[in-house]
C-alpha cells in the first residue's frame, strides 16, 4: 500500500455512553479527525485519515477495541444495524483512484475474519468484476449472500460487518417538522436517487430523513436540502440540518457560503482542513 492520504468513516453500534466512546476515540491515536455520537442513532462515526498504512492500522485498532468493548445483544437504536463495528469504508482523498481502498478493504476484511471471527461482507468492486451496494449487503447478509470472510455465522456479541472501498460520500441528516414518519417515507423515496440514499426515522427528537450523498460533487448537501424542501407539502418545514462526519474541501466550495447556517455546514467540517491541522480535531461526544 502506498502513502497517499485514505479516510475511514467507521460506523459503531454506540452513541450514547460517553466514557465508552472515549476508550474508542483513544484506540483510533493520532489518525482520528472526528468523533460524531448520536443517541438516538445509538450510533457514532469516527472518521480516520492520514496515510494509508496509518489509517489501516488505526482501524484495526478500533475495530478490536469494540469487539472487545460492545454487545450488539444489548443494542436498541433507530439505525439498522448488523454488528458492534457496523460499516468500515475506505475511500480516497482528493481522488476517485481506488486501489489502495481495496487493498486496505480486503486486509482488514481477512483479518478481522481470521483473528476476531467476525464475518465481513464486502461492498464496493468486487473480486469478480461486478460492484455491490451497500445496501445490497444489509438486504442480503446471511440470506441471498455469505460472508466473504470469517465464520458463516454471526459473532454471538459482536454480529457481521460491512467493509468497503468506495469514493468520498457526505452523510447528512435533515429533521422535518409537520410529518409523520410514515408520511416522510413517502418524501425520502420521492428524494431517492442514484446519487442520494434515504431513509426516514422517527427519533426522540423528531422525524428526520437521513442521506448518504454517494455522488456528493453532483448531488451536495445544497441540492439535498432543496430536494427534501421542495417535496415537503406546504405544512411542513426542515427543521435543522446536520452532516455525520467530514466534508470533502471540493463539496464544501460549490456551497455558497450564506447558506452554511441553514445547511448545517461549518469551515472547520473540511476533510482535508482536519488532516492538515491538528487543532482542528475533534468533536467529542
Amino acid at each position: 500500500m502506498t502513502e497517499l492520504p485514505l479516510v475511514s468513516a467507521v460506523n459503531v453500534s454506540e452513541g450514547r455512553d460517553r466514557a465508552t466512546l472515549e476508550v474508542l476515540a483513544a484506540a483510533c491515536g493520532e489518525s482520528l479527525l472526528d468523533l460524531h455520537a448520536d443517541p438516538d442513532h445509538h450510533r457514532s462515526v469516527l472518521t480516520l485519515g492520514g496515510p494509508g498504512p496509518a489509517v489501516v492500522a488505526a482501524v484495526r485498532s478500533l475495530v478490536r477495541t469494540a469487539v472487545d468493548t460492545l454487545d450488539l445483544s444489548r443494542h436498541r437504536g433507530a439505525h439498522p444495524r448488523f454488528g458492534v463495528v457496523d460499516v468500515v469504508p475506505f475511500a480516497p482523498v482528493g481522488s476517485h483512484e481506488l486501489a489502495d481502498p481495496l487493498e486496505a478493504r480486503d486486509t482488514l476484511a481477512v483479518w478481522a475474519g481470521a483473528t476476531l471471527g467476525v464475518p465481513c461482507f464486502l461492498y464496493g468492486p468486487m473480486p469478480d468484476g461486478g460492484e455491490r451496494s451497500l445496501p445490497e449487503v444489509r438486504r442480503g447478509a446471511f440470506d441471498t449472500l455469505r460472508p466473504d470472510t470469517g465464520p458463516d455465522r454471526p459473532h454471538p456479541r459482536a454480529g457481521a460487518m460491512a467493509v468497503g472501498a468506495r469514493r468520498p460520500l457526505v452523510a447528512y441528516n435533515l429533521w422535518v417538522d409537520g410529518l409523520s414518519v410514515g408520511e416522510l417515507r413517502a418524501v425520502a423515496a420521492q428524494v431517492r436517487s442514484a446519487a442520494v440514499r434515504t431513509l426516514a426515522l422517527a427519533l426522540s427528537s423528531g422525524s428526520q430523513v437521513s442521506c448518504n450523498l454517494v455522488e456528493p460533487e453532483l448531488v451536495g448537501p445544497a441540492e439535498a436540502y432543496d430536494r427534501v424542501a421542495a417535496a415537503l407539502p406546504a405544512a411542513a418545514r426542515i427543521r435543522r440540518a446536520e452532516v455525520v462526519g467530514l466534508v470533502p474541501r471540493a463539496v464544501l466550495e460549490r456551497i455558497d457560503v450564506r447558506r452554511f447556517g441553514t445547511l448545517g455546514l461549518r469551515d472547520d467540517l473540511c476533510l482535508e482542513a482536519r488532516m492538515d491541522d491538528p487543532s482542528l480535531r475533534t468533536r467529542r461526544p
